[in-house]
């Protein structure tokens, strides 16, 4: 009898659709809910919010640049000339870059990404409601999967038991299998939309908070010095499009080539003024860095973030090495760039 073939199609599809919803209301939870600061944010949980991890570690560079800590020369090699730091990001920096010889810059756009002290920045902007935790929404996608297949066992069963019914002598006197075997796949359809994980990391929280930031007037971040602070907040913003000054050419070319991201250019923000798709989304592009989040087992890089090794032990480098070995690492199938620079920490 077909019947019970209805019946388990029926348990698979009614235990997967209740995985997949208890996964996606878990990359929205908010565990440390606050209103939205407004002009207020911190400089570098600005610069992670419209650009990712790689727009820390670059707003972190420009501002010790423009304040005479670092010189960053055309040949694209970053010289510490003073030692003071304001943040951990910077001390991970101030150590990356190493002795007197420097460091050259891609080194350090390469492994300072990954390391715990700017994961962290990711992280409190999760538990804020600002961004989606990239493990919750990899595993959010992950149960969507049980749902698609409990969808093609059910089409399955139900083809097998229609067949079974048309060959039957008898089929005039019972119900037609294809009845409650549509019923119920368009059940599983509609649940697949209403259960739909986002694959956006930035929430409309988040959204409204960069709209609040970019406000009708330039933002001039409080911890930066007042002459440095409206390009510095600029750069946090918008990237390597707000070195615009002659004074800048150096530094300009020097952070242009890596960070535009692959993507359009989108209208962000109260001002109207154009801003990369990474203001939208960070994770638009392989430019804007990995954020894999520093819960996991092993942390996104960290190594590379404190010694300032070679690329291939961070996040965000050319490596091909996945990121982490970790369930919840990111780029478990492919390279960390390439699998959460166009959101594979979240699904695609």
């Amino acid at each position: 009898m077909w019947s019970f073939r209805f019946v388990l199609a029926f348990a698979l599809v009614v235990c997967s659709i209740a995985v997949a919803a208890v996964f996606n209301r878990r990359s929205t939870r908010v565990t440390d809910p606050r209103g939205l600061p407004g002009r207020g944010l911190p400089l570098l949980e600005v610069a992670f919010l419209a650009g990712g991890p790689a727009r820390v570690v670059d707003t972190a560079l420009v501002r010790m640049e423009r304040e005479g800590r670092v010189v960053v020369s055309r040949a694209h090699r970053v010289t510490v000339t003073a030692d003071r730091t304001t943040d951990p990001v910077e001390r991970v920096l101030i150590t990356a870059v190493g002795g007197r010889a420097g460091r050259d810059l891609s080194v350090l756009r390469a492994s300072v990404p990954g390391s715990p002290e700017v994961q962290r920045i990711g992280d409190g902007l999760a538990a804020r409601g600002l961004l989606r935790h990239p493990g919750a929404l990899k595993a959010a996608w992950r149960a969507r999967r049980l749902v698609v297949l409990a969808l093609v066992v059910t089409l399955v069963l139900g083809a097998v038991s229609t067949a079974q019914w048309l060959d039957s002598p008898g089929r005039d006197s019972t119900v037609p299998p294809f009845f409650p075997f549509g019923v119920l796949t368009l059940f599983t359809l509609v649940s697949l939309v209403a259960t739909r994980p986002a694959k956006r990391r930035i929430t409309p929280a988040g959204l409204r908070q960069l709209q609040l930031v970019r406000g009708s007037t330039p933002w001039r971040p409080r911890e930066v010095e007042r002459a440095h602070a409206e390009l510095v907040g600029a750069f946090a913003l918008d990237g390597a499009a707000a070195l615009r000054g002659s004074d800048q050419q150096a530094l300009r070319e020097a952070l242009g080539g890596g960070t535009a991201p692959a993507g359009r250019l989108v209208k962000s923000g109260r001002s109207g003024r154009n801003s990369d798709s990474s203001s939208s989304d960070f994770a638009a592009g392989a430019g804007a860095g990995v954020w894999c989040g520093s819960s996991s087992s092993s942390s996104c890089g960290s190594s590379g973030g404190h010694s300032g090794g070679s690329s291939h032990h961070s996040c965000g480098g050319s490596s091909s090495h996945s990121c982490g070995g970790s369930s919840h690492s990111c780029g478990s199938s492919s390279s960390c760039g390439s699998s959460c620079g166009g959101g594979g920490c979240g699904g695609s």
